[in-house]
């Protein structure tokens, strides 16, 4: 709609206001309460939409990485996906947490101030269990707290997936994962304090026959270092160097296995045409060349090595005397 009105439509609006139909306290009313944003200071948001989306970006990567780490462990068939991300309070978190859980405790090295808590859900915790110990992975019908003998396979499994955080965080920043503890009552698990805001991230998770939830609590005093990194636009191109250095050994691999053509130049001379026409067996050609002078050895069409003929076995071969360098090299 054009900004400038036309002459009908200022007489009506001046017609409006002079029958009282038109009210201008409530259009400045309405135009204030249009620039009005709420604002929740319990729950200010920490992290832009663009550091959101980096985030999901980087654990749709670990998920990738977790997939395959757990389907070669447990010998099953794993799928794992991120279905949300928030932000909210570390109670808020605590709060919808079940009890007992499987809490994981993760320290990022170099990053200091918190810990990540890597949740994993009863259901496929037991179900990761029974996978290790021999069963199929079924279901438990009920809830309870791991033994003392469960809770060293759950942390050996953790173990073997701190790599996978280290892979999928390398495209941010080089941070090495350690492992920490196991704690199973939300209640009793404070890394941070509970009006502190939180980035949370659920995974959905089916292992053979088990369904259920991870959860990768971030606080924002952990990545807060590192904040400024978490761009679409850094991510992108850390993804990019990080992409052509894995591929520098797989290109330098292939190219050694490379064919290339090699020649030797025994000597070149000129004839005339009518010499050539009379060539017969037994006619000898002499080169520009001294029998004591060493042959050019060629790379495709350029001179690369100066060498002399001789024989190796019963074939005839050249030995390299001399590497060619090329001009400026």
């Amino acid at each position: 709609m054009s900004d400038i009105l036309s002459q009908s439509e200022i007489d009506a609006l001046l017609e409006a206001l002079s029958s009282g139909s038109l009210n201008v306290e409530e259009v400045i009313s309405d135009e204030k309460k249009k620039k009005i944003k709420t604002y929740d200071f319990r729950r200010p948001n920490k992290f832009s939409k663009d550091q959101l989306r980096t985030l999901v970006m980087l654990h749709e990567n670990l998920a990738r990485f977790l997939t395959t780490t757990l389907s070669a462990y447990l010998r099953a068939m794993v799928r794992i996906q991120v279905v949300s991300i928030d932000q909210l309070t570390y109670e808020e978190f605590t709060k919808s947490l079940n009890n007992p859980t499987i809490m994981n405790i993760i320290s990022f090295k170099p990053l200091e101030g918190s810990s990540m808590i890597f949740e994993i859900a009863p259901q496929i915790a037991f179900a990761i269990v029974e996978r290790l110990l021999g069963g199929a992975g079924r279901p438990v019908d009920k809830i309870r707290e791991l033994t003392d003998i469960e809770e060293i396979v759950i942390k050996r499994v953790i173990l073997k997936t701190l790599n996978n955080f280290k892979e999928a965080w390398q495209a941010v920043a080089e941070l090495t994962p350690v492992f920490e503890s196991i704690e199973l009552n939300p209640a009793f698990t404070q890394i941070v304090p509970p009006t502190d805001m939180i980035v949370l991230i659920t995974m959905e998770t089916k292992i053979a026959e088990t369904s259920g939830l991870m959860n990768i609590c971030l606080p924002f005093v952990l990545l807060e270092p590192i904040v400024n990194k978490l761009n679409a636009q850094f991510w992108f191109t850390r993804t990019s160097k990080s992409a052509i250095n894995d591929s520098a050994p797989l290109i330098q691999n292939q190219l050694n296995k490379a064919m290339i053509e090699v020649s030797v130049e025994l000597g070149t001379t000129m004839i005339s045409v009518g010499d050539l026409l009379n060539i017969g067996v037994g006619d000898v050609i002499p080169l520009e060349k001294s029998v004591k002078g060493t042959l050019d050895i060629k790379i495709g069409n350029k001179i690369k090595y100066k060498g002399s003929p001789g024989v190796s076995g019963n074939k005839m071969g050249v030995q390299i005397g001399q590497i060619v360098q090329e001009e400026g090299g």
